[in-house]
């Protein structure tokens, strides 16, 4: 069963290649969907996969990269969109 998450990641998570590790580790996981950055500083992510995919990948993006330092991740979990899209970076 596919599911669906929202989420937005705050803290430094601009200018340190959140949104490049983020796609490396999504298609890792086998996850579909995308990231953004926002004008407010933070990242926002899209994601579909099963649930132990969805939570892998959430557990990453409480560390995200090196250089990374974030703070919060408000992930909201919703009914599945079926996004056939590879991951990709937004811009």
């Amino acid at each position: 069963m596919a599911y669906f998450i929202k989420a937005l990641v705050s803290g430094r998570v601009q200018g340190v290649c959140f949104r490049d590790a983020t796609k490396k580790k999504a298609i890792e996981l086998g996850v579909n969907g995308w990231v953004k950055n926002t004008p407010q500083g933070s990242v926002n992510v899209v994601a579909e996969g099963t649930e132990e995919q969805l939570s892998l990948f959430i557990d990453w993006l409480y560390i995200g990269p090196n250089y990374a330092k974030v703070e919060d991740v408000e992930v909201e979990w919703l009914k599945s969109k079926g996004l056939r899209e590879f991951f990709s970076v937004r811009y």
